[in-house]
């Protein structure tokens, strides 16, 4: 299994705080935003990371490097234009390749980890697993709708929610979501919609399986959720410490030896009932 971290975004709606840095490098308890995402990608065992990145390549680059300091290998994918999430995937399928692959946004903040998810999708292998919260305003983000447990619709941003279920930053993939990025087209804002794609392999009847998360997700994406954020991590900061000192999951290990048995994926398979975690 690979991971692709989204680093490429212009952080817009954060100014003036990134006019002098790149939003993922904005620091949440003292530490750049997207170095949580690299620790939770490596805490649950996936250490070949594909970091998609844009305008603000140089500064992702000279902040992390190599990834060797996290015990991990990272290799950089420039989005030749802000065309949107499923644009990023298309992109990095030279790094992809036909592997499975988890993608985590780069200003997003899950904390209690996706170790979890990852062993469960390496256990039941969907086609895709998407990570769902119940927020306040759900217009905001991409939004899921389930009927019976199962995921019947996607929406991107919706005016008119008709779920409060939001899209966690964190997505898990077979080598279908190839075949939807490709067969969708532009959205009305311009971008190839992750939501719009994955909608694809449900309309396809391909098994997406939801999980709710119980613990708390921040999206950055906005200055009252990176100060939200900041508290949250402040609180719990014994917490991830701790984790962050964790050896590379057993589940992730084992999913490996799964994946070099079996590297073949049937994009077809029944739909799966939500759980939450």
């Amino acid at each position: 299994m690979k991971a692709l971290i989204l680093s490429g975004g212009r952080g817009t709606r954060l100014r003036p705080i990134t006019h002098t840095s790149a939003k993922q490098l904005v620091p949440i308890a003292n530490k750049p935003i997207l170095y949580y995402a690299i620790e939770s990608v490596v805490a649950a065992g996936v250490t070949d990371i594909g970091m998609v990145v844009g305008d603000t390549a140089d500064e992702i680059r000279a902040a992390v490097g190599d990834g060797s300091r996290w015990g991990a290998r990272v290799t950089y994918i420039r989005q030749t234009a802000p065309l949107g999430l499923a644009h990023a995937v298309k992109e990095a399928r030279g790094f992809l390749q036909d592997e499975p692959f988890v993608m985590y946004l780069g200003d997003n903040l899950v904390i209690d980890g996706i170790a979890g998810f990852v062993q469960r999708f390496g256990e039941s292998r969907p086609d895709a697993m998407i990570l769902l919260a119940r927020v306040q305003a759900p217009e905001r983000f991409g939004v899921a709708e389930l009927r019976d447990g199962q995921v019947f619709r996607l929406v991107e941003k919706p005016s008119r929610p008709q779920s409060d279920l939001a899209l966690v930053g964190v997505y898990l993939f077979s080598t279908c979501i190839f075949d939807a990025v490709n067969a969708i087209t532009p959205s009305a804002r311009g971008e190839l919609e992750i939501t719009d794609a994955i909608q694809h392999l449900v309309d396809g009847g391909l098994r997406v399986e939801p999980h709710v998360v119980r613990g708390w997700w921040k999206d950055t994406g906005q200055l009252e959720d990176m100060l939200a954020a900041n508290r949250l991590v402040l609180d719990t900061i014994d917490a991830i410490r701790a984790r962050s000192r964790e050896p590379r999951s057993s589940s992730a290990r084992s999913w490996s030896k799964r994946e070099r048995r079996s590297s073949t994926v049937s994009c077809a398979a029944p739909p799966s009932s939500a759980s939450e975690a």
